[in-house]
């Protein structure tokens, strides 16, 4: 009995995700150049409706610095990444105070894009 239970708990601790954003609906921009970064301390999303989400939870724009604070703690630069991951329609009214609010944070912004497809000719 003692092994199953054991087996279980393996098995939910390997399926649980920390920060679930799996609900939040978006579609990247496109760039030429795109480089890979390592992981992140926050994700921060702008969906389709222009919501504003920290780690798959809304958060208002105004909200954002006082929270990514304490997740990006003491860590130096270079190791305080938050991914922002723009819905490819929203407007710079839409982006750009979070884009403040994570620089008054300490956050080493990382725009997440997708690479621009060639056309086949």
């Amino acid at each position: 009995m003692a092994d199953i239970a054991f087996l279980l708990l393996i098995f939910f601790v390997i399926l649980a995700r920390g920060e679930d954003d799996s609900h939040v609906q978006w579609q990247p921009a496109r760039a030429k150049d795109v480089k890979v970064v390592s992981t992140a301390r926050a994700t921060v999303t702008i969906d389709v409706g222009f919501k504003t989400y920290l780690n798959g939870r809304v958060i208002s724009p105004d909200e954002l610095a006082d929270a990514l604070t304490p997740i990006l703690g003491d860590a130096p630069s270079g190791q305080r990444y938050v991914f922002l991951k723009v819905h490819r329609e929203a407007k710079a009214t839409h982006f750009e105070p979070v884009i403040a609010a994570i620089s008054d944070a300490g956050g080493d912004l990382v725009h997440i894009l997708e690479p621009e497809q060639i056309p086949n000719k």
